[in-house]
């Protein structure tokens, strides 16, 4: 039996995974990874420590295995789009990472929509610019900090970085350049005009020559094979965007099927042979599968407003939780299931993170009274990160069919109630995705290729992926839920001129 081992670096953790050829997760070890908030709107990470970090997952991962490390044929990685990950001319960070939920660079954005830039680019690209992408990123520090791009050597997503510890060699890799507002969407390369546009001229040297997501982008180097417990010389994989991985471990190879993932980020998606070029849609990017394009609507709006609540207003439940051998999350998904949502009327805009409606919104609760506990607040912020993901899902549709099920993974996956919610709310089935790290399975399908485990994408897929359940919506609850979502709209609406009074 050969082994792939998948990276997957989230916005919070690095998590490594050990799977064997049938996508059956033999071990995952979860490191986390220090956010650095030096000012608010800004979340960053040492570069360094995020190398020891991966290094010490994929250790773990393999001490839990019990496996022998020489059955390991390859090696591949996902991780967070947009954000910005720079090497220097040393081969030493230049910067700290930065995350994708990063917000300083929104006047960039503004000020291009306002200009002409935004459709300009979008010409070329197909796809908006967001404050968090490398883009705006790259603009903010040409103007605060210009000694920070004159010692950069290359630029890189957060998995190009982490591979290029692992291997020594430096690359970027096709579906997370794509998304960045980086590549020409038509011409498949780098565009000189492209950057000359937002003023990025100097960048264009510093972007390494790109590879699709399963080709071999080096080796394990002796100094990673010690610190990780790879053998060295093990084929490395470029890896993909984790909304690529996510995709693929579930199943995304066609047109007909449609996915979402709930996490820190709301990703909602599809897959056609050309990109939507009508304005409905924000992100067009390549797909990992050559030959399709990525139909992406994504936000920072799902599941990781639910562990800021638990963090913050639940500490006495997950601790008596913790002492009674269970879950806080038996404990939340008991209380959202007690309450009826025509029982409910607060409505919860889970914007903690970001948004996708303004770039300055912030999360709010709209209704709360004297009457209403925790209780009916969770049940609301449950409901809130529903009318998210359906806001993008909305606009996806408006592009293609009704698809006959989507299929739901991230951590709202693990949650009966809430999966309910979901299929209420769209009126239409959600599949479930078998519960393991999609993010890193995805990345390990990308090295079962270029190993030669796989022939393809369509093989691996079919060899590892599996639906636990079918979840079917309920017709009854489509009015009432669709009632909730036009008044969820409607206070979006009504806050829209409010946002700037919050910024310093």
């Amino acid at each position: 039996m050969r082994y792939l081992m998948g990276i997957d670096n989230g916005g919070t953790f690095s998590k490594a995974a050990l799977f064997d050829e049938n996508g059956v997760q033999i071990s995952v070890a979860s490191v986390p990874t220090v956010t650095l908030t030096p000012k608010p709107g800004y979340t960053e990470r040492d570069m360094e420590e995020l190398w020891q970090v991966n290094a010490k997952a994929a250790r773990q991962a393999i001490e839990k295995s019990g496996i022998d490390p020489k059955e390991i044929a390859g090696v591949s990685y996902s991780g967070h789009g947009k954000g910005l990950y720079l090497v220097g001319k040393d081969g030493k960070p230049a910067y700290n990472g930065i995350i994708s939920t990063d917000a300083r660079a929104w006047a960039y954005v503004k000020q291009w929509k306002e200009d002409g830039t935004a459709k300009k680019v979008y010409e070329k690209t197909c796809q908006d610019i967001l404050a968090c992408q490398p883009v705006s990123l790259l603009a903010w520090l040409r103007d605060h900090e210009p000694e920070v791009l004159e010692r950069t050597r290359y630029v890189f997503a957060v998995k190009d970085y982490v591979r290029y510890r692992m291997s020594g060699e430096a690359y970027a890799e096709y579906t997370d350049f794509s998304g960045g507002n980086l590549v020409n969407l038509h011409t498949g390369e780098y565009d000189r005009e492209l950057l000359s546009y937002m003023g990025l001229d100097m960048v264009y040297e510093k972007l390494p020559p790109l590879r699709h997501a399963s080709d071999i982008c080096g080796h394990v180097t002796k100094e990673a094979a010690e610190l990780t417990l790879i053998p060295e010389g093990t084929p490395v994989a470029a890896g993909m965007f984790d909304v690529n991985a996510c995709g693929i471990a579930s199943g995304l190879s066609d047109e007909e099927k449609m996915c979402m993932i709930a996490g820190t980020w709301s990703i909602n998606e599809f897959i056609a042979k050309e990109p939507v070029l009508n304005g409905t849609v924000a992100l067009n990017s390549m797909f990992c599968i050559p030959g399709y394009y990525l139909i992406e609507e994504s936000s920072p709006t799902s599941a990781g407003n639910m562990e800021w609540f638990i963090r913050n207003l639940m500490g006495y439940e997950k601790e008596e939780a913790k002492e009674n051998g269970g879950s806080v999350y038996d404990v939340t998904n008991a209380w959202v299931e007690s309450i009826e949502p025509q029982e409910n009327n607060i409505i919860f805009l889970p914007f903690l993170n970001g948004s996708n409606e303004d770039a300055l919104a912030k999360g709010t609760f709209v209704g709360l009274t004297a009457y209403h506990n925790k209780k009916h607040m969770l049940r609301a912020v449950y409901e809130g990160i529903v009318f998210s993901h359906l806001t993008h899902v909305k606009k996806l549709l408006r592009n293609r069919e009704v698809p006959k099920s989507i299929r739901l993974s991230g951590g709202a996956a693990n949650s009966d109630v809430w999966v309910q919610i979901f299929a209420d709310a769209l009126q239409i089935p959600i599949d479930v995705i078998e519960d393991k790290e999609l993010g890193a399975q995805g990345a390990a399908i990308a090295a079962g290729i270029a190993a030669g485990v796989y022939a393809d994408y369509e093989e691996g897929i079919r060899r590892t992926v599996k639906i636990t359940k079918t979840v079917q919506p309920r017709p009854e609850y489509g009015p009432v839920y669709e009632k909730k979502y036009q008044t969820y709209r409607r206070v979006i609406e009504g806050l829209s001129s409010v946002w700037e009074c919050f910024e310093n």
